[in-house]
This record gives C-alpha cells, sequence and structure tokens, in this order.
C-alpha cells in the first residue's frame, strides 16, 4: 500500500492571513463610511447633497436605508422625486414624488406622496423648503451612515475599529523596531 502524504497546514499563518483580509476590510469598510459621512456633512461640488432615507414611504422605487443623491433645479414638475426640509427643523427631511404642483399668486407650493403611500401628504411643501431632485440613489448605504452619525454608532462603527487599526499599527511599529535593533546587534557582532 501506498502511503498518502497529507501537508498539514499551518494554523498560526492561515490565522494570520485571515486577520490581514479581515483587517484590510476592516479598514476599506472604515474609510467609506467616514467618507461618506464627510461627505454627506459638507457642501459637494456642483451643489449636490446626499439624504438617507428613512422609511420605506418611496419603495419599491428608493429602498428604505438607501442614500438619495439630491441637486437643486430651478423647476420641479409633477412625478419628480424630491428633497424636502421642515421648516421647523431643517435636519429633518423628507423624500417623496411631486404629486401636484400648485401655483397661487406667484408663491409655488408642492403636494408630494410617497410612491408606497396610498394618499398624498397633507401638508403642502413651499418651494424654499424643497432642497433638490433626486438623481439617484444608492440600496442599504443609509444604515451604516445613519447609525455611524449616532453616539452608538460612532462608537461601534467609528471609534472601536479605529482604535483596533492603531493598536495593529503600532505592533508593527514594535515589531519593526524589535528587527531592525536585532540586525543592529548582528552587525556589531560580526
Amino acid at each position: 500500500m501506498e502511503k498518502i502524504n497529507i501537508k498539514k497546514i499551518d494554523i498560526g499563518i492561515l490565522i494570520q492571513k485571515i486577520s490581514k483580509i479581515l483587517y484590510g476590510f476592516i479598514f476599506i469598510v472604515l474609510v467609506s463610511i467616514a467618507g461618506l459621512i464627510t461627505v454627506s456633512s459638507f457642501k459637494i461640488p456642483g451643489n449636490y447633497k446626499l439624504y438617507s432615507v428613512q422609511s420605506g414611504s418611496m419603495e419599491p422605487a428608493i429602498k428604505k436605508g438607501a442614500i438619495v443623491v439630491v441637486k437643486p433645479e430651478s423647476n420641479y414638475q409633477k412625478g419628480d422625486v424630491i428633497t424636502v426640509v421642515e421648516p421647523a427643523n431643517r435636519k429633518v427631511s423628507l423624500t417623496h414624488r411631486i404629486f401636484e404642483v400648485n401655483d397661487k399668486d406667484g408663491k409655488i407650493s408642492y403636494i408630494t406622496k410617497g410612491d408606497a403611500n396610498k394618499t398624498p401628504d397633507t401638508e403642502k411643501r413651499p418651494k424654499e423648503n424643497v432642497v433638490g431632485k433626486v438623481i439617484f440613489s444608492l440600496p442599504f448605504i443609509g444604515y451604516p451612515i445613519g447609525f455611524a452619525k449616532t453616539r452608538d454608532g460612532l462608537i461601534v462603527l467609528i471609534i472601536i475599529p479605529a482604535t483596533l487599526v492603531v493598536y495593529s499599527e503600532l505592533q508593527n511599529l514594535k515589531n519593526e523596531a524589535k528587527r531592525l535593533l536585532q540586525v543592529r546587534k548582528e552587525k556589531k557582532n560580526v
């Protein structure tokens, strides 16, 4: 009988490879979330803005948890999907489709309706409160960004991963310093 030689896998090397892949993945996710949070907080060239969709009122066109990219327009018409801010709290926004355009004495307002809603919204939306027309949406990206803007989200998605990255880099620097000292000692002893 022939003896089959099975190559043993070094568990330590496997764990190192998996941890490097995981580290890279966490780093990419961390940088992506931080970048999107930064982009959503500042003005983007071309006056584009990012908003997170918090409800399913526009499904299936725009999913709950999506990010919508909004650009101001000079004119809006029936059928456009717009994002409107609340006059009392400009941090609160609503993304719905224009159901009806009203022009009374030169003051334009809109009746909006979510695609998933049976009836239009009861409140008229003045043109001054319209942030812009939705250009496109990215599904599910709003969940981590919305969560990251909370205190718990900041801790879980930013502070803890950033601490792990810093710790890992400090370990790498320590190991490299040890290696360089060892090389220097070996050169002195020669």
